[in-house]
């Protein structure tokens, strides 16, 4: 593995906020000589058919690592999908939204926490990555493509784009170097993930907190919309007030960013041409 080119593939069934640029963040200049991706989709579909079309082609790819990037990750075709590419003895991680939890996550019978991710796969789970208001009364494709753009730049503003990209850059690393490598298995709470974001200003974490944070109610009202409410007077705002929400996060996002753009101390962590990560904080720095 250390002399040849790392074959990453990322499998989408649905969209989550996390997706449209997940095989972007890896190789965000175009210039990595070390890593070849290549995107699967099932487009906006999460049935087992929709998912299941992708998977032969994904096997005939031998990728060394598959990246699931799904909406619950306990539904039918996605958890299927991992039981194929575990067969098929394909590392994979599965990204994916709050729902998800009890795809990886249960208690023995002394309600102790158990991990039930299957040999050789990992998981990111992302609390802050909301379910959109899918109500046909109040979304449309321009309401559809806000939300995203929205959902992106929170995750990208706090530290949770970088999150995702650490972690899958520490696995392609020990992959590389033709060790088994050990999968994440992470829930990105807001606390966590802004701790390790490389906030310098306080009160930047602290607004980045504060969005993450909003971006999970986000969750709670459209789930509530989408499958709770069966009054169109009643889930209607709801689905309404749940975009409202992320938008006021959206906004707190940005705020945390521009504090640390006003000190000059924006963390950034580039990947070389090689495919290392490198650091730096100052605008005219150069990464190391």
């Amino acid at each position: 593995m250390t002399d040849s080119v790392f074959k990453l593939a990322v499998a989408k069934f649905g969209c989550i906020g996390a997706a449209p640029l997940l095989d972007l963040i890896l190789d965000e200049r175009a210039d990595r000589k070390d890593l070849e991706i290549r995107g699967f989709t099932s487009g906006a579909k999460l049935d087992p058919d929709s998912c299941n079309v992708i998977l032969d082609q994904i096997k005939d790819y031998v990728p060394d690592l598959v990246l699931i990037v799904t909406p619950n990750a306990a539904l039918p075709g996605a958890s299927g999908a991992r039981d194929v590419l575990a067969e098929a003895s394909l590392p994979t991680i599965t990204i994916s939204d709050g729902p998800s939890k009890k795809a990886f996550i249960g208690k023995d019978d002394d309600g102790k926490k158990v991990i039930k991710a299957l040999d050789g796969q990992g998981f990111i789970i992302l609390p802050s990555d909301p379910m959109i208001g899918a109500r046909r009364e109040f979304l449309d494709p321009t309401e559809m493509s806000i939300f995203n753009g929205e959902v992106i730049k929170v995750l990208a503003a706090t530290g949770v784009t970088r999150f995702i990209q650490l972690a899958i850059d520490k696995v392609v690393a020990e992959i590389k170097q033709g060790n088994t490598a050990e999968m994440p298995r992470l829930v990105a709470d807001a606390e966590d993930v802004v701790s390790q974001a490389g906030f310098s200003n306080p009160y930047a974490a602290a607004k980045a907190i504060a969005a993450l944070t909003m971006s999970e109610t986000v969750a709670k009202l459209t789930t509530k919309a989408c499958f709770m409410e069966k009054d169109a007077e009643k889930y209607i705002p709801l689905a309404a007030a749940g975009h409202e929400v992320l938008r006021a996060a959206v906004m707190l996002a940005d705020e945390a960013r521009e504090m640390e753009k006003s000190i000059d101390m924006v963390n950034r962590t580039p990947h070389s041409s090689s495919g290392e990560t490198k650091r730096k904080n100052k605008l005219a720095d150069k990464p190391v």
